[in-house]
């Protein structure tokens, strides 16, 4: 791709901004800029050379920007849209990374200057550490790309922003109306990261545990190790959503509970190849 006519701006430089600029470095855009409240961390960045300049004041930046993609918290998005939205340069193309999608639209849509395009994205790519420090220039590679186009985008801008997750290593780009990517989002990320949470506070979890810890264990608890700041935002801004599928993860244990109580060998037996089978059919394209 070539985005040698693009100033690129990225807004937060923590784990996913900076893979952002990491990534974006190979596509070789006139300037990548970043946006960030740290001042030292703009200056670590630039000296990576994964940006060539770094700004606390964002409008300097934002008035020549092609592209702005956002790489901070939802309601975070949302402020800083609000905040600088005579800043924007006119044309220009605004992404995000947040995990939510709904909450974001019904509030930046309404006050977006009508020359400028917001574009919802969410790259399908993280690990639990946090900050620059762990971000990575292969954080994308083949991973899942999400985009939430909406009416009044424009088809040159929403391929623009495919075309980008691309060139930066994503396997696949998915284009998913906002209702749908918060409805699927719910069940294949949120409620992971809830079980995960709940089976590390049981009260089975006593001293001397971490000796009797194996790779089912490990496995299910990963996500476990959970952003404390980000993760109620997303929940509470898709709690419809994220209610109906704990209710329906509740109604799945409470049937697997009472089998186990009446000795139900078939109904377990049946239950778990129905399990083996589905999760086949689940991840074969992953």
């Amino acid at each position: 791709m070539d985005c040698t006519d693009f100033n690129i701006t990225i807004v937060g430089l923590g784990l996913i901004g900076g893979s952002f600029a990491m990534a974006l470095r190979k596509l070789n855009p006139k300037n990548i800029w970043a946006i960030d409240i740290d001042k030292e961390t703009l200056r670590v960045a630039q000296e990576m050379n994964i940006i060539d300049k770094g700004y606390l004041n964002p409008e300097i930046p934002l008035s020549n920007s092609d592209i702005v993609i956002l790489a901070v918290y939802p309601q975070k998005t949302i402020n800083f849209i609000k905040s600088n939205m005579d800043s924007f340069k006119s044309g220009a193309v605004i992404t995000d990374t947040a995990g939510i999608k709904c909450n974001l639209i019904h509030e930046i849509m309404p006050v977006l200057r009508e020359d400028l395009d917001f574009i919802g994205g969410h790259p399908m790519a993280g690990k639990e550490e946090s900050g620059l420090k762990a971000a990575s220039k292969d954080m994308f590679k083949n991973a899942n790309y999400i985009i939430t186009p909406i009416n009044g985008n424009k088809e040159e801008n929403i391929n623009l922003v495919g075309t980008i997750a691309k060139g930066m290593g994503c396997k696949r780009v998915v284009y998913l109306t906002p209702k749908d990517h918060d409805d699927i989002i719910s069940y294949t990320s949120q409620l992971p990261h809830i079980i995960a949470v709940s089976l590390i506070d049981c009260n089975s979890l006593i001293k001397g545990t971490s000796r009797f810890i194996g790779g089912s264990f490990r496995d299910t608890t990963r996500v476990a190790t959970i952003n404390g700041e980000l993760w109620p935002e997303l929940l509470l801004y898709n709690k419809e959503n994220i209610i109906s599928k704990i209710e329906d993860f509740e109604k799945n244990i409470k049937e697997i509970k009472t089998a186990i109580i009446n000795n139900d060998d078939v109904f377990l037996k049946k239950r778990f190849e129905d399990a083996t089978r589905k999760r086949k059919e689940i991840v074969k394209d992953v």
